[in-house]
């Protein structure tokens, strides 16, 4: 049977059809991102679960999964708060309980900006401090350069035997259209107080006196990362010294420059964990999640996670995520991706 449409609708021509389109295509390269919601913001309250163990003591396991910013990221049917106020938020909420003895921090990131990078060591350092306990990290597929920083609180850092890790060391990320625009015959007029205000646009290429300003910028973030490593690895000059080239190890190499106290899995971890805060073996490992799995393991990536029917319903290629943004990174660009 033939389709009819009614008449207001094909009295909308050949424009009106244009049009519909238009947004449509929006809609689908992320230009027009809806603002429906339909499986939480981020804001359902964080609950408790116990994924082993019977004991009073208990250890929070952490996880730092992807890229580390501090932007919420949004989709057509569900969104979720940044990594920095996730694990805020756990923090927060480890910290009101005296029954958590340790921390078992799970690192998979390639990292991420600085300031969250930053952030996120901060944070995990000041509640170390203020709670008196032990942290043990266990380093996953990849943990460089700012999932590297954020593990540096940790009083023993554990490598999965095929952890890639390393990568000390900043990136600046300034995207250039300005060939592209000289060939399409385009320009851009600015008007500036100040000569190196629109220092960084993507409309021009850079002076020698910007890559001299941003190259110190780039050093002096670099040098506050080599700094923290020198501070809580205790590593020799020669050996800060390959570590300060930026290089990615393996998990046997990075045992050996001293990145890391040794190989092993979570299991390995987390009997660190109790053993350095003095608790009983059968002390509870939990997790802080907004959504129930009922089937949960140490390998769940985390509370921030969708639940099970938003993650079949949001699909990634209705509305991709924003792409790397201008600025200075602890990233191995390599290990990057939009997740």
């Amino acid at each position: 049977m033939p389709v009819r449409f009614p008449r207001a609708s094909r009295s909308l021509g050949r424009a009106g059809l244009a049009a519909i389109l238009a947004v449509t295509v929006a809609l689908c390269t992320g230009c027009i991102k809806p603002k429906i919601t339909l499986f939480g913001d981020g804001s359902e309250p964080l609950e408790e679960y116990t994924l082993e163990g019977k004991g009073n003591d208990k250890v929070l396991l952490l996880s730092i999964k992807g890229f580390i910013g501090e932007g919420s990221k949004g989709g057509l049917l569900a969104s979720k708060q940044s990594m920095v106020q996730e694990v805020a938020a756990q923090l927060k909420k480890a910290r009101e309980d005296k029954a958590v003895k340790g921390l078992l921090l799970k690192v998979d990131s390639p990292g991420g900006s600085v300031t969250a990078s930053d952030l996120l060591y901060h944070e995990i350092l000041r509640f170390k401090e203020e709670k008196k306990l032990r942290v043990v990290a266990i380093l996953m597929g990849t943990a460089a350069s700012g999932g590297y920083y954020v593990s540096l609180p940790a009083d023993r850092i554990v490598a999965h035997p095929t952890t890639v890790t390393g990568s000390v060391g900043v990136i600046s990320v300034i995207p250039k259209v300005s060939g592209m625009m000289e060939k399409l015959g385009l320009e851009v007029e600015v008007d500036k107080h100040g000569r190196n205000k629109d220092m960084g646009s993507p409309f021009r290429r850079s002076t020698p006196d910007e890559k001299r300003i941003l190259e110190g910028l780039v050093d002096g973030l670099g040098n506050r990362f080599m700094q923290l490593v020198s501070q809580h690895r205790k590593l020799s000059p020669e050996l800060l010294s390959d570590v300060s080239t930026a290089r990615i190890y393996l998990a046997e190499e990075a045992l050996q420059v001293g990145l890391v106290d040794e190989i092993g899995y979570i299991d390995d971890a987390l009997k660190q964990v109790k053993k350095l805060a003095e608790i009983d073996r059968d002390a509870k490992l939990v997790v802080y999640r907004r959504h129930e799995n009922p089937e949960d393991t140490i390998y769940h990536s985390g509370a921030a996670d969708l639940p099970a029917s938003a993650r079949l319903l949001d699909l990634g290629i209705i509305v991709p995520l924003s792409s790397l943004r201008s600025g200075l990174y602890y990233l191995w660009l390599p290990g990057y991706e939009n997740d």
